[in-house]
């Protein structure tokens, strides 16, 4: 069963460490990878992580929601931190108002073939660098019903508590792993799917076109904020695509781009 403990001080406790200085990212980047963890925030996205199968080591619970997170633990044989407001502020470096914060045992990455064997639409990131963005194309693969999202090393972390919040846990239901870059078109290609790269060019057709005749398998290649996909992603892909813009906009946000993409070609 899980134990409450009630905490006063980051001092109470060495395994209160584990959800220190949470308003440092790049420390968190660092030490959740070291450590082998992630942060799980929310009474919404606790329970899909564990329906996912995802363990915790530990949880950082405000008191008045000790019967809602001991009720989504069950049987586990967990360590749960309780205090109030002031104090989970106190550790954490911010308002924990979403009633827990879990760190969680990271689980094993699978391997890229593995997600592409039976799938038909895959979304592959090149270098997307905002959590927020990466949690919300997350959000719409798993609406719009993408197979999997492949990440390249440089992209930002889907487990990284931002990502994980914005993507109101869908990281935990969408197939995700990273891929070898840029070594991944080969392996992409070679499993048979047709790249599209979501860019400006003028050789790109319209989204609208391409999705009327779209193939059986599309890995639609979506690029980093500002400059947008690489000159080699480009370069390697089978089809450019833009997306018909209007209102002297020219493009649109990475995460807003992927949705549209998603939703055009998900009748196909």
């Amino acid at each position: 069963m899980p134990e409450a403990i009630r905490i006063e001080s980051l001092a109470d406790d060495p395994r209160l460490a584990d959800y220190a200085n949470l308003t440092d990212v790049a420390l968190r980047r660092k030490l959740e990878t070291d450590r082998g963890l992630y942060l799980a925030e929310g009474l919404k996205v606790l329970p899909r992580a564990l329906a996912a199968g995802h363990e915790p080591r530990s949880v950082l619970a405000l008191e008045r929601f000790l019967p809602e997170v001991l009720d989504a633990l069950g049987e586990r044989d967990v360590p749960v931190f309780v205090g109030g407001p002031a104090i989970l502020e106190s550790i954490t470096g911010y308002d924990v108002h979403r009633g827990a914060l879990a760190a969680m045992h990271r689980p094993v990455l699978p391997d890229p073939a593995s997600l592409l064997a039976d799938a038909r639409t895959i979304v592959v990131l090149e270098d997307v660098v905002e959590h927020t963005n990466v949690g919300a194309i997350f959000r719409s693969a798993a609406a719009l019903g993408a197979d999997a999202v492949l990440v390249t090393p440089r992209c930002a972390d889907p487990l990284y508590r931002r990502s994980v919040k914005v993507s109101m846990g869908t990281v935990f239901q969408v197939p995700w792993t990273r891929i070898p870059w840029p070594d991944g078109y080969r392996l992409i290609k070679d499993a048979g799917f047709r790249l599209a790269a979501l860019a400006l060019a003028d050789d790109a057709i319209e989204l609208d076109d391409f999705a009327r005749s779209a193939p059986g398998r599309v890995a639609l290649l979506m690029g980093t904020e500002g400059d947008g996909l690489s000159r080699r992603a480009v370069a390697e892909a089978d089809t450019i695509v833009r997306i018909d813009m209007a209102g002297g906009v020219d493009s649109l946000n990475v995460a807003a781009a992927t949705a549209v993409a998603l939703h055009a070609i998900r009748r196909r």
